[in-house]
């Protein structure tokens, strides 16, 4: 079981039917929406799949389900790009292979000459709307859009504070970028994913950027959509040195039920070398984890504009809490979410809303 996106599909496809041609052993791949690569259990899955691609956030889930098998460690953990292996990794077990890497990076459209934001800031001021942004507000983008913003002011957004998330300053300021993004771009960005936003972008030339959104190389590419999309580094908060985007991307895993697990082991192993990663697996529409292979492909003028201009980006990626009771709060911040936009709610008070529900999780759990 896969995600349904041609970057979540057919590169495991095409991976699968040239191991198929090469060792006899077939595997067949069903898809789920990207909603539902976030969100639907990762035990029920295992229950009928021998492979799962799966978000890190669920490892602390998994480990204590015992839904997926614990794997070996990776043949090659230099060749990991922004922490994707090590997002996979939980009380010193490997729960899956990272197989793409992605994180929340800035996409412009080279063609139309807009400036572009280097910091955060230059969308707050009044000629914000020459940047032309369109910016994926969906809940969880948002969520995880307000998490990059406070991790870029050196605040990583752990669990260090039993009554608080994140601090107030950086709340504040964070939720003043998203509303800031809101008024200048449509309303339907609270129902904007990042493949709507780059959809929109590649398709009408409308948007001349978005400053944040989970990075994908597909639209870079020459034919995929009638205009090229380019990526450059996260604007910066002023006063920090590097942004720190939310790692994103996925990993392949191996069901504890499967009856195959030597087998499908040393699959999901081929599936994350190298030589897979930059051969079959790039070649169908495919966002490779391999530090090895983006580093070559930024000479590639097909694909430089993603893996050179996300380079710098990706590779100071962090991760995101992966604690067993952490999907919870998100899908219960994802319910109040587009009310911060609609109903004009002030800072402070969703602020409280989201400590409310941080104590009332972790307290749980």
């Amino acid at each position: 079981m896969t995600w349904d996106h041609p970057r979540g599909y057919e590169p495991v496809v095409a991976a699968s039917d040239a191991y198929s041609a090469e060792t006899g052993i077939e595997i067949s791949w069903d898809k789920r929406s990207l909603q539902a690569f976030a969100d639907e259990p990762i035990l029920c899955l295992a229950e009928r799949y021998d492979f799962i691609v799966l978000d890190h956030p669920h490892v602390g889930q998994i480990a204590t389900s015992g839904a997926l098998l614990p794997l070996p460690a990776p043949a090659d953990l230099a060749d990991s790009l922004g922490g994707s292996m090590e997002s996979y990794l939980w009380d010193g077990v490997y729960w899956a292979y990272a197989i793409d890497a992605a994180c929340q990076m800035a996409a412009f459209l080279p063609d139309l000459g807009a400036p572009l934001p280097e910091f955060w800031e230059d969308l707050l001021a009044p000629d914000a709307a020459r940047f032309r942004p369109l910016t994926p507000l969906l809940p969880v983008d948002a969520f995880d859009m307000m998490m990059t913003l406070i991790a870029g002011r050196g605040e990583e957004v752990m669990p260090h504070d039993p009554e608080r998330f994140f601090s107030d300053e950086s709340g504040r300021y964070a939720l003043g970028v998203l509303r800031a993004l809101y008024r200048l771009g449509p309303a339907e960005q609270v129902e904007m994913n990042p493949i709507r936003v780059l959809e929109a972008m590649s398709s009408t030339a409308e948007f001349a950027c978005s400053p944040c959104l989970f990075g994908y190389v597909n639209y870079v590419r020459p034919g995929f959509r009638a205009h090229r999309v380019a990526y450059f580094d996260l604007p910066l908060c002023k006063g920090f040195l590097r942004p720190r985007a939310i790692l994103g991307g996925a990993g392949i895993g191996v069901s504890a039920d499967t009856d195959h697990p030597e087998e499908a082991i040393a699959f999901a192993r081929r599936l994350a070398s190298p030589p897979i990663q930059g051969g079959v697996y790039l070649a169908n529409n495919g966002q490779p984890a391999s530090r090895q292979v983006w580093l070559e492909q930024a000479s590639n003028p097909d694909t430089s504009a993603f893996f050179e201009g996300g380079f710098h980006t990706m590779d100071n990626a962090w991760t995101r809490p992966r604690d067993a009771w952490f999907l919870d709060f998100v899908d219960d911040i994802c319910e109040i979410m587009p009310d911060f936009f609609r109903k004009e709610i002030a800072p402070d008070a969703f602020l409280s809303r989201i400590n409310t529900l941080y104590r009332h999780h972790l307290k749980g759990n």
